[in-house]
């Protein structure tokens, strides 16, 4: 084997976060007595949201102020009067409970006997951990690494330092880094030193300058191409 231990993304990478999203918004939408509320601002807290997750990897915000910093600017943009703290608390709540796995991963991660393998995610620890502990896979990873925990989040090197201890490894030749993002998994990675893997199932174009080792477009793919 190329590799000894493989490193994973969790959301867009292995569970499916556009459907986990979408469900725990609406059931909290629908809790704040918004019933609606999930089809009016989708659109709005997306592009919120993009805009905050981008400013965390740049480490312009930190992941507490993220939760509640999404929603306050949402209500504000549209004139909600909804405590945003609170529905930034019941929403992560709700999150921890979705789990929806991308298209092949079960029958992708049945084949990898031998690794070790560990979760690295921009996430907050305790829906992390509960959304992992709720799923098939809840003793398949040696780790689960939030961002939450090390105290720092992809692309940044403190994030695989605090890895690289975890799992008492040191031998960067041997780990591959997989995950969706260019940005965040690639770009860290890379910037480490350790090879990458993009998982891209949407083939979007990839017109940054941040170039992957590999790039897979299904968990075929990663099996026969990547751990061939």
């Amino acid at each position: 084997m190329k590799y000894d231990v493989l490193l994973f993304d969790l959301d867009d990478t292995l569970f499916d976060f556009a459907v986990s999203e979408k469900h725990a918004l609406t059931t909290t939408f629908q809790a704040f007595g918004l019933p609606d509320g999930f089809n009016q601002y989708i659109t709005s807290y997306k592009a919120i949201s993009h805009v905050l997750w981008t400013n965390l990897e740049q480490g312009d915000i930190t992941l507490a102020e993220l939760k509640t910093e999404r929603f306050k600017r949402l209500f504000l943009q549209h004139e909600l009067d909804v405590n945003a703290e609170l529905f930034g608390k019941t929403y992560l709540e709700n999150l921890g409970k979705e789990v929806h796995l991308i298209d092949g991963v079960k029958d992708m991660m049945q084949g990898l006997s031998g690794y070790r393998l560990a979760l690295l995610t921009n996430g907050f620890k305790d829906v992390q951990h509960t959304r992992m502990n709720n799923s098939i896979f809840s003793d398949s990873f040696e780790v689960i690494i939030t961002s939450e925990e090390a105290a720092s989040q992809k692309p940044h090197a403190d994030i695989y330092i605090y890895a690289f201890e975890r799992l008492q490894i040191s031998e960067k030749s041997r780990i591959l880094m997989i995950g969706d993002s260019l940005t965040s998994d690639i770009q860290g990675g890379n910037n480490f030193g350790i090879d990458t893997c993009w998982f891209n199932p949407q083939m979007k174009e990839n017109s940054t300058t941040i170039h992957p080792t590999y790039e897979i477009h299904t968990w075929t793919d990663f099996m026969s191409e990547v751990l061939k």
